[in-house]
């Protein structure tokens, strides 16, 4: 039996950021800066090592032009991604609660509110009838943040005290900060660069 395979091309058209060959847009191009990485005896080349420079203005100039690009070629499909969007969010149970677990005399949840991004942590007593203690509402702490998460909730053995981890600039790069739960205040000064996880002893 003979199988043919046939490959078919198209020509990018206005469907897809341009209305003609003469305003088709030309992707920006990374420049190559070799760069000798040596790790266990093996050396090998980085072409494009120089863009983890993040406060590099010429990596963010590129981003910049890669973000350009990325929005023009898909201009013509804007209001599609917006009726897919839309319906994904239709689609989602936005006031939701996890199933809490029992841990140390308390029950352990978060939760979801309509119109709120991030979650909110918070826990009962053993009666499920006693008033609900917040841990953290974290759509407060990302108030003037571009970028907020938060990891590595912990609670003391004594009930009295929770660390967690809270990366603001999207590197999970995370600060451990101690939160004690009588007062509700928060440490002011947290252990820099960690994993965002933490355990008591």
């Amino acid at each position: 039996m003979r199988l043919t395979i046939i490959f078919l091309t198209t020509v990018m058209t206005s469907n897809f950021g341009c209305s003609s060959k003469a305003e088709i847009i030309q992707a920006p191009v990374a420049k190559k800066v070799p760069h000798e990485l040596t790790i266990h005896g093996d050396t090998r080349i980085d072409n494009y090592y120089w863009i983890n420079q993040r406060e590099n203005p010429e990596v963010i100039e590129y981003l910049v032009a890669e973000n350009d690009y990325t929005q023009k070629i898909m201009q013509p499909s804007d209001r599609l991604q917006k009726k897919i969007y839309t319906e994904i969010i239709n689609r989602i149970k936005q006031t939701d609660e996890s199933v809490p677990y029992k841990f140390n005399g308390y029950y352990y949840y978060e939760k979801y509110e309509e119109g709120k991004e991030y979650p909110i942590y918070a826990r009962r007593m053993d009666e499920q009838n006693n008033s609900e203690e917040i841990l953290l509402d974290v759509n407060e702490m990302a108030e003037g943040y571009d970028y907020y998460w938060v990891k590595g909730l912990s609670v003391s053995e004594n009930n009295q005290y929770l660390v967690f981890g809270v990366d603001t600039v999207s590197r999970r790069q995370y600060n451990l900060y101690i939160k004690d739960l009588r007062t509700g205040t928060i440490s002011d000064e947290g252990i820099s660069n960690t994993d965002g996880e933490a355990v008591w002893a």
